[in-house]
């Protein structure tokens, strides 16, 4: 039994010096590190014989919304309009352009008739030539529909210099929010408007509930550049709006906010909905998104998808980019190595 004055002696030849620290750590870790046969993570075979160690920056590039990406993450639209904003998105946006990633901007509404928060946005220059997506809610495109100004998302665009636009849909954010827009016409009949009208690369996204199978078949159908999921199991805005509300409505409306769909079971509909041959398929990329914990979540989801698939996270991303760049840094390394180790040792179940 060995006490704390013990030495571990090395074995001969052995001239690591942290050999014996690191074998007492064994010794005095072994109990605390040890892990049952059901917190194994039963999503993967482990193959740790066909492969070395993969170095860094050894993930394959990925074509994704007509670019390369370096790693298939997306940093899912946050923030703008806000004290933070302008920090966090040019830090968001200079790590894309470090680790070759996409980005989609927070809700871009306050620029349509002015460039007051134009700073907020405009990070073009930071992200290099990587993906960047503007963002606009369905209720601000069917507002702009009516009064027939459409033309204000191009120019959006034009001085973001964006690739295209991010629609998000979100009719349980919209109704729970004591400010909220109401709309007057189904969100699939606006997108359709949009993709008629305006020459312009197009991503749907939900906001946290994600969709059911004929919503998703009605997007795959149409010819834009990506869906985004949302799914549940991230933040939910609607919940959230809810929380801003009185006590009553929130008593009533809270099994509501309960609704939705995670991005595993997203995943299998879009899979079983691109296999039937009487649908002509016209969306072929995902944003799989909501729920998103870490990096084998990620992992495990867009290769389980039939479609070519990034995933993306907002709530990790933005904890880090409110610091100093070299924390989100950081963070986006131990990432992308996380995924490189994936990819080299395991496989999907």
């Amino acid at each position: 039994m060995l006490n704390d004055t013990d030495q571990i002696p090395s074995a001969p030849g052995d001239d690591d010096p942290t050999a014996a620290s690191r074998k007492r750590d064994h010794i005095e870790l072994a109990f605390q590190s040890k892990v049952s046969a059901d917190q194994l993570d039963a999503r993967f075979y482990y193959e740790p014989l066909l492969a070395s160690h993969p170095t860094p920056g050894s993930l394959p590039p990925f074509p994704f919304l007509g670019k390369q990406l370096l790693a298939p993450i997306w940093v899912s639209s946050m923030t703008g309009g806000t004290d933070w904003a302008k920090t966090i998105n040019t830090n968001l946006a200079k790590a894309c352009r470090e680790f070759g990633l996409g980005m989609g901007l927070g809700s871009c509404r306050s620029l349509l008739y002015s460039d007051d928060t134009l700073s907020d946005f405009d990070v073009r220059r930071h992200i290099g030539d990587q993906p960047l997506y503007a963002n606009l809610g369905i209720a601000q495109l069917e507002q702009l529909i009516e009064k027939d100004e459409l033309q204000l998302v191009t120019r959006l665009i034009n001085k973001l210099q964006a690739d295209g636009l991010i629609i998000h849909v979100n009719p349980l954010q919209e109704w729970m929010q004591p400010e909220g827009d109401q709309f007057r016409q189904a969100p699939i009949d606006t997108i359709k408007i949009v993709l008629q009208e305006l020459d312009i690369k197009v991503i749907v996204k939900e906001v946290g509930q994600g969709m059911g199978p004929e919503s998703l078949r009605a997007l795959l159908m149409l010819p834009i550049e990506a869906l985004d999921f949302a799914a549940g199991g991230g933040v939910n805005f609607a919940l959230l709006e809810l929380l801003r509300s009185d006590q009553q409505k929130m008593e009533a409306f809270r099994p509501l906010a309960q609704v939705g769909h995670s991005a595993e079971q997203m995943v299998h509909m879009t899979n079983q909905l691109i296999a039937d041959p009487d649908k002509a398929i016209s969306c072929r990329q995902l944003i799989i998104s909501g729920g998103i914990n870490n990096f084998l979540d990620g992992y495990y989801l867009i290769n389980k998808s039939h479609l070519p698939a990034i995933y993306g996270k907002a709530s990790g991303f933005l904890h880090h980019a409110r610091q100093d760049y070299d924390s989100l840094r950081r963070y986006v390394e131990t990432q992308i190595r996380g995924l490189e180790i994936a990819n080299a040792y395991l496989r999907i179940v």
